[in-house]
């Protein structure tokens, strides 16, 4: 499927300085956004208090948020838990706080009977902020060893200069998303961390296509003109690009309308993360390979150690 009826011709590597520039100058406002205003941590990350509570008949979320509201849990976290009829409401609160904060609410769901009928308090516990902690270094962890583990894999599969490439322009993403949470102020919670997960897959992937078309056409070429080769692959994979973030981003566009305010955070993460994700697979993966030096001989050396290493495990 195509996009555009006939091939483009956009010179994407003669603006290179331009859009690294810019990147790097959003980068820079990202870190000293999260420096400076650090992040709105959930209670995942923060603690808080966990009340679950059953009811006669399965309540409508929005109308328990909406309640909570007015008696002052704006921030309260509120979703189902087991069956339709159990909800489990996560709130911050500090120590010794859990009793009475769980005897509030359920006088006040019990004040409005014909509403939230039957409500019962099946459990209160309190979780402290060292849980959060872990998982907050945790959720770090998993960012390392992908980082780590792509940058292995792409060195193994292309050529080290696209390996770089390809890891700084994933490491990209997740940034900007770090930084646009950390200006908005918008809540933090585990599911942004999955989903700072999922974009740095889907910025890869996206990369690892147009790289692939960049070492076919290096090795089809009779030029050494690196630049205009990768201008050809870009624009050859363009459509399929374009075609894909769409179809991504309607996704998620989805997500964020119809999610709810569980998945509020996730999905907001997710359309970011395809825009900026696009982006640095065209303006940013490549004019690295280019600037690191990346050579057409480099590419064919690469393609003849391979051969040669399959020729000798025929031989044996």
């Amino acid at each position: 499927m195509e996009l555009f009826k006939s091939r483009t011709h956009v010179d994407f590597m003669s603006r290179r300085w331009l859009f690294l520039g810019f990147s790097a100058l959003l980068i820079a406002a990202s870190l000293v956004a999260y420096l400076v205003r650090g992040l709105d941590y959930s209670i995942d990350f923060t603690g808080g208090t966990l009340v679950e509570l059953s009811f006669a008949k399965t309540p409508d979320l929005a109308t328990v948020r909406s309640t909570l509201g007015r008696v002052g849990y704006q921030d309260a976290v509120v979703q189902t838990f087991g069956g339709d009829r159990d909800l489990l409401i996560r709130l911050r609160t500090r120590p010794g706080e859990s009793s009475s904060v769980a005897g509030k609410i359920l006088g006040v769901f019990r004040g409005d009977p014909q509403a939230y009928p039957g409500v019962q308090l099946r459990r209160t516990e309190y979780v402290g902020p060292e849980v959060g902690k872990e998982l907050r270094n945790k959720g770090i962890l998993a960012l390392v060893v992908v980082t780590i583990g792509i940058l292995i894999y792409v060195g193994f599969r292309f050529e080290w200069r696209f390996a770089v490439g390809g890891v700084l322009a994933m490491l990209h993403d997740p940034i900007l998303v770090v930084g646009y949470f950390a200006i908005s102020q918008q809540e933090f919670s585990l599911t942004v961390i999955a989903a700072l997960l999922v974009i740095m897959g889907y910025s890869l992937n996206d990369t690892v296509v147009v790289f692939d078309r960049m070492r076919e056409d290096l090795r089809a070429s009779r030029s050494g003109d690196v630049a205009g080769i990768f201008n050809t692959a870009i624009n050859e994979t363009l459509s399929r690009t374009v075609i894909t973030s769409f179809i991504t981003f309607m996704v998620a566009l989805a997500l964020f309308i119809f999610g709810g305010p569980v998945i509020h955070g996730f999905a907001t993460a997710l359309l970011i993360g395809v825009v900026v994700g696009t982006y640095s697979s065209i303006f940013v993966a490549s004019p690295i390979a280019l600037w690191l030096g990346l050579k057409r001989e480099h590419v064919l050396k690469r393609q003849f150690v391979s051969a040669r290493d399959r020729n000798d495990g025929a031989t044996l």
